[in-house]
């Protein structure tokens, strides 16, 4: 349907179909159209109990934004795959209701202060060490969170935290099952184990030119070219925007920037807040708290005790600072006449009641415009930049979708330079087109097979490139000539590595035959090592080595066990097993018996947590509204 509107976008059906669409909006809503699930926002239920919309929605936003943060400069659009991702979030949304319930079931619960302690303990709220009510808002307003909100979601975690402390709390290992892992963990092993390299076989080896052939004609669908295609693509960026900037624009700057509060006065604010309705309990409990701290208890002690802003009570009431535009007027006025480490008589704002304190101030002094003209200037063209920047990109938006089938019309309107790639490939590895949006966009069925212009792609660098496909050039057939070399290589490779093989097995049939390996070491130049008493951490044994060793039953009393092992690298280590000593619960010392308790009762607990949840959930009544 898009590409029909595409093609007809100035038809009568189009104009039909986006009429429909536009009266849609404005009797439903736009929320209505994008957000699927019942008329009141429902989109699940558990036990009767709504899973919204507005969840599922903020949800899915912090999903995203944690998905781009880990693939950093990898970012691929193409991965966040929303119906992937909704039905992770859906299904993580419903566990952690039914977590909630069992948690309400138990009568769990947290108070205000728990809560606001937590809160005021978090380095995202912070400044300079200090938990600032502003920087709380402003983080939580950008993360599409509320105080109320983020505040019941904290108390829902901590609740459902407790169930699950509770669960991984009663979990232990029995003295059997601890006595048991420890005979597993202490087994020491008596081997000794020789090596047959690798190298000493690949220059021997001589390939035929039969045998390339032979296998060339045998494995042709291995050697083919890659797919390939050119591009046409236009690339903006904020360099193309950069201009000159004129003095009256500098020296407006340099005002605002003296202006700022980075050269003001800064006043660091403590408060305790009073929020009774009750006239009388209200000036009982702020003569309570002003006798408190004239009797020498401390300010940020009375105000983690009585006050009720729960935000900055658990930090000893600090509000941060502010230059004299942060907190209401009326708190302001005072904050600027106080003395230094004094109490304020209480101050009546929309909040409430506070008392007010000023434990820093800090004098601001500007430095002078010289020492700060290139930082503005470089700010002022920085901003325009991107802002003309973006003014282009919605522009070449529009150009490049209605005009799909080329970018060089876009590119006259706009003033640009249509350019042209090399020939990219699916692992393209450099250049600009080793971006993976940009990889994903090139090879897209709308490009590829359409014919269309791509989206005008946002890179992590601040570029944007709208892309095309000039040319494809399919996967064909390579000549021998092309993979000889590749092809000789893998065949010695290969040759080398059965000869391993074979020679290892040969020294097996001679240990068995009764000979020494320290002797056959030595006849065929080959290293050996001994290892007494090796347990499952020991670093001195080769890993494959280690790991075949322990995989071998037990040998009679004066019998010695074979086998060998092939490492990634090619080469074989013959293994002789001559001797196991049981392991046993006294060999630990206390420190390594302390990590086995603690990992068995981790795994354990993680055990059980994971059957308890299955188990709400077997018990649940869970209906999903599509």
């Amino acid at each position: 349907m898009l590409q029909n509107i595409r093609n007809n976008v100035g038809g009568t059906a189009t104009k039909v179909v986006v009429g429909l669409i536009v009266i849609s909006f404005a009797a439903f809503g736009l929320e209505s159209i994008l957000v699927s699930g019942g008329s009141d926002g429902t989109i699940a239920e558990v036990n009767g109990e709504s899973v919204t919309s507005q969840e599922m929605q903020v949800a899915l936003n912090t999903q995203r934004r944690q998905l781009i943060a880990g693939m950093g400069e990898n970012f691929d659009p193409s991965l966040l795959n929303d119906e992937v991702i909704s039905a992770q979030v859906l299904n993580a949304l419903i566990g952690r209701k039914l977590l909630t319930q069992s948690a309400k079931d138990m009568d769990l619960s947290v108070s205000d202060r728990e809560v606001g302690s937590v809160i005021g303990g978090m380095e995202e709220f912070k400044i300079d060490g200090k938990f600032s009510s502003q920087l709380f808002t402003s983080v939580l307003s950008s993360a599409g969170y509320t105080p109320a909100y983020f505040e019941q979601t904290l108390r829902d975690d901590i609740v459902v935290s407790q169930v699950r402390s509770g669960l991984a709390g009663s979990e232990f290992a029995t003295p059997l099952e601890l006595a048991i892992n420890a005979q597993v963990v202490t087994e020491a092993r008596d081997i000794r184990y020789l090596t047959v390299p690798l190298q000493n076989f690949l220059e021997s080896i001589q390939i035929t030119e039969d045998e390339i052939e032979t296998y060339f004609n045998a494995h042709q669908e291995d050697f083919q070219t890659q797919e390939s295609v050119v591009l046409e693509y236009i690339e903006l960026g904020i360099d193309e925007f950069t201009e000159p900037v004129e003095e009256d624009a500098i020296l407006e700057a340099y005002r605002l920037e003296v202006e700022n509060g980075q050269y003001q006065t800064e006043h660091r604010v403590s408060h305790i807040l009073f929020e009774s309705s009750d006239e009388d309990q209200l000036q009982d409990s702020v003569a309570a708290a002003q006798e408190a701290i004239a009797s020498g208890e401390s300010f940020a002690d009375v105000a983690r005790r009585v006050s009720d802003d729960i935000g900055s009570s658990s930090a000893g009431g600090d509000l941060g600072v502010t230059t004299g535009d942060t907190f209401p007027e009326e708190m302001e006025e005072v904050i600027a006449t106080i003395d230094l480490n004094l109490v304020s008589q209480p101050v009546v704002t929309d909040a409430g009641t506070h008392l007010i304190m000023v434990t820093e101030r800090r004098e601001g002094e500007a430095p002078p415009l010289e020492e700060l003209r290139a930082q503005l200037t470089q700010q002022i063209q920085a901003g325009r930049a991107r802002s003309d920047l973006l003014l282009a990109v919605e522009e070449l938006k529009d150009l490049v979708f209605f005009q799909s089938d080329s970018l060089n019309q876009a590119a006259q309107d706009m003033g640009l330079t249509v350019q042209q790639s090399d020939a990219i490939t699916r692992d393209q590895s450099s250049g600009l087109f080793s971006h993976p949006a940009l990889i994903s966009a090139a090879f897209s069925e709308d490009v590829m097979v359409n014919g269309n212009n791509s989206d005008v792609i946002e890179l992590p660098d601040g570029q944007f490139v709208v892309l095309r496909q000039q040319s494809f050039n399919p996967s064909e057939p390579m000549e021998l000539n092309e993979v000889r070399a590749e092809i000789e290589s893998l065949l010695i490779s290969q040759a080398a590595r059965a000869a391993v093989a074979s020679e290892a097995e040969r020294i097996i049939d001679e240990l068995v035959e009764g000979a020494e390996i320290d002797q056959l070491a030595s006849s065929g130049g080959y290293s050996w090592q001994v290892e007494l008493s090796a347990d499952r951490s020991n670093t001195a044994v080769p890993t494959e080595v280690l790991a075949r060793t322990f995989t071998m039953p037990v040998p009679s009393e004066g019998e010695k066990l074979l086998d060998y092992v092939l490492t990634p690298q090619g080469d074989a280590q013959v293994i002789s097993l001559t001797r196991v000593s049981p392991g046993a619960l006294n060999e630990l010392d206390a420190s390594n018996l302390v990590s086995l308790q603690r990992q068995l009762s981790g795994e354990y607990a993680q055990l059980l947590d994971t059957e308890y949840q299955r188990g709400l959930r077997d018990r649940a009544d869970i209906s999903v509204i599509q």
